[in-house]
């Protein structure tokens, strides 16, 4: 069974991968919150927490998108015993790429995050900056 990816615009039967000829940019939702990833994994987790947000964007020192990081990961992260308050998100282990292409057709982007079991990923343009986010619906 194959899970649709989140529309942008539509109605989500609409958008579905299978044939439809659209791309990762007709589906994408908005980037949301976005952030350096030299920031403590402390600050990160409280930006997430008062955003009440599931995943943040990380930029490295360019704006590019470095990663893409969840609430369940900064907290494993802190939960473990080599955790340290000075920890930055660009030290932690998390995902950091191939993002999805903004052209690539939507069905290879969601095969993409099936075999690499991601519910989020990124949507880059040609040189690497955030242009949205593609969600598997549940």
């Amino acid at each position: 069974m194959e899970t649709p990816l989140s529309p942008a615009a539509a109605p989500r039967s609409v958008r579905t991968a299978g044939g439809t000829g659209l791309i990762a940019r007709d589906a994408m939702d908005a980037p949301g919150l976005q952030i350096d990833d030299h920031m403590t994994v402390d600050v990160a987790l409280s930006v997430l927490i008062g955003a009440r947000a599931g995943h943040l964007l990380l930029q490295d020192d360019d704006g590019r998108c470095s990663g893409l990081v969840t609430r369940a990961q900064l907290t494993a992260h802190r939960a473990a015993s080599s955790y340290s308050d000075r920890a930055r998100l660009r030290d932690i282990p998390l995902d950091r790429g191939p993002f999805t292409s903004s052209v690539s057709a939507l069905g290879d982007a969601e095969t993409a995050m099936r075999v690499r079991t991601l519910d989020v990923s990124p949507v880059v343009d040609e040189q690497g900056y955030a242009l949205g986010v593609l969600t598997v619906i549940p």
